[in-house]
């Protein structure tokens, strides 16, 4: 029982770092109908600007504090998304804006060979590893009740409770502010959203900008725990079917889906794993979402498509 449960908790917390990334992908889809494949592509961009940053602030400034670097260089690190970000919205999509879906899809397949091009050519390809003072030590709980207690990373456990205090912070922005308002009427009719006199551009930065800082969350989070390295965007990827699991349009179903295959790749792996010789956790994902899709093309919590006939 305490195995099935550590297995159980490390599932649920991978599961909260998946829904990181899966929310990012969520935001640019809802804004643009555009599906941004390069999403771990940012995120990987973002944990390398961090990771250097942290590195060279306090060498060049000679700070010896450590939160005063971590916090400029988080804000320079939001910065260069920023700039990036506008760079993204002002050269490629306004311009692609009116030739349909199809360019925008193949522009986020350049732009994520983009990012990692200069992300590598910029910061280097090396590991590199950040210290935002993560605790890294195990944690053992309820010892009283098992024997041996349970085996918890407080790191984990420190993740899972920065993904959760963004989502609400994400809800929250969507729900009672007039940037996170005009997000989801766009995400609604954008012809209707024009009559009412909101720019589509400014409204796609913002949803650019917003899954930028996403991806800075999920890249210094996953940074912390398995150092910088360009195999990070691939891992970001595994994202993917917790959006298609959860709805392509739905933050929740994001967070759903993100959850089942946390802990589905994690029990799978533990229990089912030594019977056939493991390597679960590489294909559990995809082949649960390709099941859903058989059943509900539309996802767990997605929208329907309405079809006139």
């Amino acid at each position: 029982m305490a195995f099935f449960l550590e297995a159980l908790i490390g599932g649920l917390m991978a599961g909260m770092l998946y829904a990181l990334v899966a929310v990012g992908f969520v935001l640019i889809y809802k804004a643009s109908g555009i599906f941004n494949f390069a999403q771990g592509s940012m995120v990987l961009f973002a944990a390398l600007a961090m990771a250097r940053l942290l590195e060279w602030l306090p060498r060049s400034l000679h700070l010896r504090s450590a939160a005063l670097s971590i916090l400029l260089s988080l804000s320079l690190t939001l910065l260069l998304l920023a700039a990036v970000c506008w760079m993204i919205q002002r050269l490629c999509f306004s311009r692609l804006a009116s030739r349909g879906a199809v360019p925008m899809l193949m522009a986020t397949i350049g732009i994520a060979y983009i990012l990692d091009g200069v992300g590598q050519l910029v910061f280097g390809s090396d590991i590199y590893k950040i210290d935002v003072g993560m605790p890294k030590a195990p944690l053992l709980l309820l010892e009283s009740a098992f024997p041996g207690g349970l085996l918890v990373s407080r790191e984990d456990l420190v993740a899972t409770g920065l993904s959760i205090a963004l989502v609400l912070g994400l809800t929250a922005f969507f729900q009672f502010t007039r940037a996170g308002l005009a997000l989801r009427a766009v995400a609604d009719d954008q012809r209707a959203s024009l009559s009412l006199g909101i720019s589509l551009e400014k409204t796609w930065l913002l949803a650019w900008f917003v899954s930028s800082v996403v991806a800075l969350c999920a890249g210094v989070v996953w940074g912390s725990k398995l150092g910088v390295q360009f195999a990070l965007s691939q891992i970001a990827l595994k994202a993917l079917p917790a959006v298609v699991l959860g709805g392509l349009t739905s933050i929740p179903g994001a967070i759903v889906g993100a959850l089942l295959i946390g802990v589905g790749e994690k029990l799978s792996e533990s229990f089912i794993g030594p019977i056939i010789g493991g390597g679960i956790e590489t294909w559990f994902a995809y082949v649960l979402a390709l099941l859903l899709l058989l059943v509900r093309p539309e996802g767990l919590l997605g929208e329907k498509a309405l079809v006139r006939v």
